[in-house]
């Protein structure tokens, strides 16, 4: 289909499921940054190397280094075709440089797709996570519980609630959420290429509402 696609919404929103999803139904590459950063590292690239000073000081990767990896990734061979990012832009200025990039390119996005949580439902939703300590399974109290209360599945160990799934914790990634990177939604809106879609709906709703964009999208080239 060829299509460029920025997904967005706040931690827990659902959107790196269906960015995976649309991944598999449009044939097109699944860019998340966090998984770009590792590949990098791992492959001891320039960027990479650049990036590991920043990260082993404890530091936020810039901006600028930051487009330059996505931009690397993006030049690759099977994303001519299009692609998803996913997790980037997190910043006001990494999606002015981004677009700064893509203009220097001669492309520009086709779509940002926001799918929207309420706060309260997005920390009911974390909060229920529960893990094993042993094997690394994630469960979920609402949509996903083991079967004995409490307990894995898979080795018997008792479940534990992660910092990261704390409410506390929670509360504090969306207010870093809405400062810094909500604005990028008002911008993609006034380019025209913003669509929001509402993530408390089933996942198979909002998939089939995102198949209805994309398929607009697609047909309005």
């Amino acid at each position: 289909m060829g299509l460029r696609i920025v997904m967005l919404g706040g931690p827990g929103a659902g959107k790196g499921t269906q960015a995976k999803r649309m991944s598999e139904a449009y044939k097109l590459p699944h860019i998340s940054t966090g998984d770009i950063f590792r590949a990098n590292l791992r492959e001891g690239t320039p960027l990479g190397l650049e990036a590991k000073k920043y990260m082993d000081a404890g530091k936020l990767v810039p901006d600028q280094l930051t487009c330059e990896i996505v931009a690397d990734r993006i030049a690759q061979g099977d994303c001519a075709g299009g692609y998803l990012l996913d997790g980037f832009p997190r910043s006001l200025p990494q999606a002015e440089t981004f677009q700064q990039l893509l203009v220097s390119r001669g492309e520009a996005l086709d779509l940002a797709i926001n799918v929207d949580v309420n706060d309260d439902v997005i920390v009911a939703r974390l909060s229920a996570r529960r893990s094993c300590p042993k094997c690394g399974a994630i469960y979920n109290l609402q949509f996903g519980p083991p079967k004995k209360d409490g307990v894995c599945d898979v080795d018997g160990e008792a479940l534990i609630q992660r910092q990261d799934d704390q409410e506390t914790t929670i509360r504090e990634r969306l207010r870093v959420y809405h400062e810094t990177t909500e604005p990028i939604i008002a911008y993609y809106e006034q380019q025209g290429i913003l669509k929001t879609v509402d993530g408390e709906a089933p996942p198979d709703a909002i998939f089939a509402k995102i198949e209805e964009i994309v398929t607009a999208a697609g047909a309005a080239r």
